[in-house]
This record gives structure tokens, sequence and C-alpha cells, in this order.
């Protein structure tokens, strides 16, 4: 098995290098407006943003700056296959313009957008986000009432385009080849997601900015293989240090990825290349938790009704047991800004007999 992956350094609100009906999922965080850190990012796309800070009109900030988001969500809406699914992380952001405080909802504005392209809005998931703030208060501290709360979660916006995809009968392996684990869907689908934690905004890179809004390798990972089977293509209009394509690479998906700043270009194409041992990792830990799992479960509950078809242990469910979890081979640069990734085809785990439960890949 083989997986490409192309690296655009260009606007997004442009990408013309897609084909209409083309990608089968997006998986996103774009610059969040009324965020100080995006300010001079989105003056950039429009001048007349920067005049009105200059005369402090927060609302008219809010929406010139959601016009401009609106110019990429109508291009993915043009390359996005139907039935395919758009997952936006997003927060929403309290400010101080001038001398007007709000919050400024910026999940709700992209729910309206994708609402009036007759989209399937679905569940959204809550990402709480692990704070050190000594603090759970702003504004005037314990005199009412003018204090207010702090924002310590984000959202997880998910679209889908029409309705429920189709499988043909020459597909349906490949989809319950790219099932997850009971377990697994147990925390993944919970609309509230506490047990991933940020990653650090901090680049210590020359040409790049200080901070960026990067979001961590776990949750691009799980909705890639939520929301997507193998073989399909991801795309993130807006991939900055790279998250989302070495998800896709661990998750045996292809993907595009579109970065405005070109600065990035040496960091992203040493991330992917370097990305095999961490990505295969993940993959044998996904391997290690199930195993502990039903050792667990059978201690508990008895022994366990169905067998993997492709593996040596056992399964909850019966859409479980033609799982199949690639190891990554390697990872080339193809030409320029475009990378092959190559898995081992066909494995089995061999369980060690130890109190560790560690796994070992053994070529069939």
């Amino acid at each position: 098995m083989k997986t490409i992956h192309k690296i655009y350094f260009k606007n997004s609100q442009l990408m013309g290098e897609i084909e209409n009906n083309s990608i089968n999922l997006i998986v996103t965080s774009p610059p969040y407006p009324i965020i100080e850190m995006w300010d001079e990012c989105f003056s950039l796309l429009n001048p007349k943003i920067k005049n009105l800070f200059e005369v402090f009109d927060g609302k008219g900030i809010y929406k010139l700056m959601h016009e401009e988001l609106n110019k990429i969500w109508s291009e993915i809406d043009r390359i996005i296959v139907e039935r395919g699914v758009v997952c936006v992380n997003i927060g929403d952001a309290t400010r101080k313009i001038g001398n007007s405080f709000q919050l400024y909802p910026n999940h709700s504005k992209i729910i309206e957008f994708f609402e009036n392209k007759d989209y399937q809005v679905l569940p959204p998931i809550i990402w709480k986000k692990q704070s050190n703030k000594p603090n759970k208060f702003m504004g005037s501290g314990m005199l009412p009432p003018n204090a207010y709360v702090t924002l310590e979660h984000e959202y997880i916006l998910i679209f889908r385009k029409k309705s429920n995809r189709n499988f043909r009968n020459d597909e349906k392996l490949n989809r319950q080849s790219s099932a997850y684990f009971w377990e697994e869907r147990n925390i993944w689908f919970s609309d509230l997601w506490e047990d991933i934690k940020g990653t650090s905004q901090k680049l210590n890179k020359n040409n790049l900015r200080i901070r960026n809004g990067a979001y961590p390798f776990d949750l691009a990972y799980r909705l890639i293989n939520m929301y997507s089977v193998k073989g399909d293509t991801i795309l993130d209009p807006f991939l900055g240090t790279g998250t989302s394509t070495v998800a896709a690479i661990a998750s045996g998906r292809n993907s595009i990825g579109f970065e405005l700043d070109p600065n990035f270009k040496d960091f992203i194409s040493e991330r992917i290349l370097n990305s095999m041992d961490s990505s295969n990792e993940i993959i044998e830990n996904r391997f290690k938790n199930h195993i502990k799992f039903v050792k667990n479960r059978e201690k508990e509950k008895g022994s366990l009704k169905h067998e993997s078809n492709v593996y040596d242990f056992k399964v909850m469910t019966s859409q479980e047991k033609n799982l199949s979890l690639h190891f990554i081979k390697k990872i080339n640069k193809k030409k320029e800004n475009i990378f092959l990734a190559e898995y081992e085809d066909s494995l089995e785990i061999e369980v060690k007999k130890d109190s560790n439960n560690n796994c070992q890949q053994k070529l069939l």
C-alpha cells in the first residue's frame, strides 16, 4: 500500500489545482477571527480590516474576517465529494476593542455558512483544553456583576455534504479494514474530548512567526480515522506545521495541504520525513491498548465472542474482524513538495506472553 501527499504554498482561497468533487474529508483549523495573533494575517487579505481597527469597529472586523474565511469554505464546497465530511477546529474569541468587550462566537458563523450550503450539521465535539491558568474568572474579580467566564474549550464542527456515504460491494472490504476498535469508538465518539492536550504554539525556527495555531496530532488522527477510509484523500487548507499531513500518513490516507507562508516549507518537509517512527509507535500503542482491553474485559466478563480475521486476538464486535493497521515502511520525498509513504502490506501481530502486553510485528 502507498499513499501520496502534496503540499501547495499559496492562498487556499483559490485551490485551482484541485478538481471538483475530488476530496473525501477536510480536517483543518483556520486562523481564529478576533484573536490578536491573526490580526495581521486577516488585514493583509483585506486592508479594510486594518482600517476598522483604527476606528474600533469590532463587529465590522468580525464580519470582514469571516468573509475572508467564507471564500475558503466556498472552495471546499466545490472540491469535496457528495457525502464527504468537513471537520473544523475553531475557538470563539473574547476581546475588548475600544471601550467594548464581548464574545465573538466564531463557531456560529461557520455553522451558518454550511447550513446555508445545505450541509448536514452533525453533533459537534467540545475539545476541553487543559489550562494552567490559576484563576477561573476575568473582569472584576470577586465583585458582581461585571466578571466573565474564561473560555477553556474549542469546537470541532462537523458537516456532511448531503447524506450518508454508500459503499459498493468492491469497496466494503476496505471499509471493514478501516474500522476502529470498539473501545476506541466509545472514546472518540463522545461529544466531549478532555484527554487530548494542546500542543505548543511557539516556533523556534528562523523566518517563521513566533506563534502558530497548530492543533495536536491526536486530534487530526482521530478525525481522519473517524470520517474516512484507507485510500481516501484528506485536505487541509490551513496546513501550518503539517499536522494533518503527518496524521494522514499514519492513517494510510492520501493528503493535500495548502499553506500561505512559504517559510514553513523546510519545517513541514523535515517533519514529514521524520514522522515514521512516531507514527508507527502510535499504531503499536493502539494494538497494545486493545490487547490490554481484551485481557481486562475477559477477566471481568468472560471470553469475547469474536476473533479477528487478521490478528491473533479477539475483538468485541463482528465489525472489527477485518480491521487492520499498517506500519509505515518508508517515507520519501518524490519531488518538490510531494511525498510518498509506503506501508507493510501484510502483517500480523504476535503477542508476547509477558506482563507488559508487548506486541511484535511479524510478516506473514
